[in-house]
């Protein structure tokens, strides 16, 4: 049986909430079987494994309990501000919770960078990231004497991920489609491998696809030989080098014509970046520099100059709320406070909150 996310979750929070101590991964499976039938095992052991730390805590291998948090100035539900610096408000909240429990129509744009394969920024596979070594992390080699970031590898992901991943984005695109005003733009950072996947699911939501930014950046994806056969088939690539990275634009359907549109809720358009020049959808952008992931060391950091082009363009008037629902440290709201704009972003994770915190007010200062 494939239930959707949402489903499984429910089903596991009560379980554990009426239990009201730890439990086992067989137990909780046997529950939520119980509940809804047959269910995948990897769905609810996704679920757990990437909430731990958030929602659950790991008291022994195969063992979870609900989390009860101890940080300061954190709002799960997200009703109250964690961080705020200039126009820019920055919620602790699981993102899905947070956006159903927004008023329709309250927001203007969405500019994200989503975890694409839903498993990276797990508490397993965040320790793997920061110990330089195994999981989903990949750590590319140094090129032209500067060292790369890590990169997630979504060439392991399997048809039973690339199905969970629909169906993430999916709802994403539903919860995203209600809070945004009629012609609010949504631009969303993904990869080639990945792009028709969240187009097509978040489509499904509701959103219309509008098209596609092409970030030219070296990504240092792909251009490798193959796997323990590199010195038989040198001069071969498994995968053209990627040397771009695509940003999906969807955006709530108008309300009326453009102009009517335009006239009532200020979206529905780009805004220029200047009388003679339209807002393109090829954008030459250097990768992110050592000071800015000095200041802001996520393992997807955007540098600033691309990030503030494409928040400046979303909001066609300049008026009204950016959002960014994965919010990481802080990058796109650093970006709108540096044009002027209102933003929210929404944050999981406490560390990242917390780099947040410190990050935002540099980063819109520039480095």
């Amino acid at each position: 049986m494939s239930a959707a996310p949402g489903v499984i979750r429910d089903s596991i929070l009560s379980y554990m909430e009426a239990l009201d101590g730890e439990a086992s991964l067989q137990q909780i499976r046997n529950a939520v079987t119980m509940k809804l039938g047959t269910v995948r095992d990897s769905s609810i052991r996704s679920y757990l494994n990437l909430n731990v730390g958030r929602l659950f805590e790991r008291t022994a291998r195969g063992r979870y309990r609900l989390l009860t948090s101890t940080e300061p100035n954190v709002h799960h539900v997200g009703l109250s501000p964690a961080v705020t610096h200039g126009k820019a408000t920055l919620y602790h909240a699981d993102c899905f919770d947070w956006l159903g429990a927004q008023d329709e129509a309250s927001i203007h744009a969405v500019v994200t960078d989503p975890p694409y394969g839903l498993t990276e920024y797990s508490e397993k596979e965040l320790k793997k990231l920061r110990n330089g070594k195994g999981g989903v992390w990949r750590i590319p080699p140094s090129f032209d004497g500067h060292q790369r970031s890590p990169l997630p590898r979504f060439t392991i992901m399997t048809d039973e991920d690339r199905r969970e991943l629909h169906a993430f984005f999916k709802r994403f695109g539903a919860l995203v489609a209600r809070v945004l005003v009629p012609g609010g733009n949504v631009i969303v950072a993904t990869n080639p491998l990945l792009q028709h996947v969240v187009a097509s699911a978040m489509s499904e939501g509701g959103l219309e696809l509008r098209g596609s930014i092409a970030r030219l950046t070296m990504t240092m994806r792909g251009g490798d030989r193959p796997k323990n056969a590199h010195e038989e088939f040198a001069d071969v690539s498994v995968m053209p080098r990627s040397q771009w990275e695509p940003w999906v634009i969807l955006r709530r359907p108008l309300e009326g014509r453009v102009q009517d549109n335009l006239r009532k809720w200020n979206t529905g358009v780009f805004r220029r970046l200047s009388e003679d020049r339209p807002f393109g959808d090829v954008i030459a952008s250097r990768p992110t520099t050592a000071a800015e992931r000095a200041i802001a060391p996520h393992p997807s950091l955007k540098p600033q100059e691309f990030l503030r082009q494409v928040v400046r363009a979303s909001l066609p008037l300049g008026k009204g709320i950016v959002l960014d629902p994965f919010a990481g440290s802080g990058s796109t709201l650093a970006a709108a406070n540096a044009v002027g704009y209102a933003s929210i972003g929404v944050e999981a994770d406490p560390k990242f909150v917390r780099l947040a915190s410190e990050a935002i007010p540099k980063l819109q200062l520039g480095v």
